[in-house]
């Protein structure tokens, strides 16, 4: 199975969940194909914890689900040494942590010392409890669902885990159609409940060094590095994207290509994923904000006025 065959499989087992999130699901692929994270941001109620439930039930790895709230402490998520009264030994108790698709759920209700918690796990893959380190099984990767930040009784994440999510997505309201479909279908039964897996965590490894070998010519990689470095001299631009952030859009441009089913990447892929890739990483100046500009407007900026390659 290829990138592509997998990507419509998989599209097509969410799609008996999900209405209308073809677009969102694709790259949820992408994020999941380069061994990233997602952050789901949008109003409640609009599908995210549904949408990563269905990725997960789509896949036979295991899974496991966080709901976030303020009293939560770090301990919870990534697991406690507790005193085996029978051994008389102290042992380790995984926390949800360990599983291979972590469903982080409405993360920004959590403090900023819980959220900090999944720092290690999402860059290094693995997790130090004690002084010990546990590797996590691969691949990993963290679902998070988020409410807007002017919604009351939410902790704002930190730059520097905002950094290691590479791509942060808003779902959108449904169409008038597809919130019809939405009530047929979700009135009658739960689709969920009859979601089987389509495809196995072994193959999802293999299509990640797939995608490593996606071909990517020489001025698109320059096309990359223009766009990245405009975000840091953009007169807006508090802070750019960093060189992870560079990193992430030239792996997500390689997935990009291959879900559709091509080994090379065209300016088109890096154009698509710029908004959601690169938006949570800049930071504009307060000046900025308080004339209505928003990250994404300026990401959309930057993207229109870099000169597109021409690619044979």
């Amino acid at each position: 199975m290829n990138c592509a065959q997998f990507a419509e499989i998989v599209q097509s087992n969410i799609a008996r969940v999900m209405v209308g999130k073809e677009a969102v699901v694709e790259l949820l692929l992408v994020a999941l194909l380069c061994d990233g994270h997602v952050l789901l941001e949008d109003v409640p109620g609009i599908g995210k914890t549904t949408l990563a439930k269905a990725l997960a039930r789509s896949l036979d790895g295991s899974f496991a689900r966080i709901q976030f709230t303020p009293d939560l402490l770090p301990s919870d998520v990534t697991g406690i040494n507790y005193y085996n009264q029978k051994t008389q030994e102290f042992e380790f108790r995984p926390g949800p942590v360990f599983s291979q698709i972590l469903l982080a759920d409405e993360i920004n209700r959590a403090t900023p010392r819980t959220q900090s918690s999944l720092l290690e796990a999402m860059q290094e893959r693995q997790v130090t409890v004690d002084g010990q380190t546990y590797r996590l099984s691969p691949p990993f990767m963290v679902i998070a669902t988020q409410n807007p930040i002017e919604l009351e009784g939410t902790f704002p994440l930190p730059e520097a885990q905002l950094d290691r999510f590479m791509l942060q997505i808003a779902l959108g309201y449904p169409s008038l159609e597809e919130e019809r479909e939405i009530l047929l279908r979700h009135g009658r039964q739960d689709p969920m409940a009859g979601l089987e897996p389509v495809a196995t965590m072994e193959q999802v490894r293999q299509l990640q060094e797939e995608v490593r070998g996606v071909h990517v010519a020489e001025d698109l990689l320059h096309y990359i590095l223009q766009v990245v470095r405009r975000t840091r001299e953009h007169e807006a631009v508090r802070l750019g994207v960093s060189p992870r952030g560079s990193l992430a859009l030239f792996r997500a441009s390689q997935a990009l290509a291959a879900l559709r089913g091509r080994p090379y990447v065209i300016p088109s892929d890096v154009q698509h994923l710029c908004r959601p890739l690169l938006t949570h990483r800049i930071h504009i100046s307060p000046q900025i904000r308080l004339r209505g500009r928003t990250p994404a407007q300026i990401v959309d900026e930057i993207a229109e006025t870099v000169p597109v390659p021409v690619v044979q």
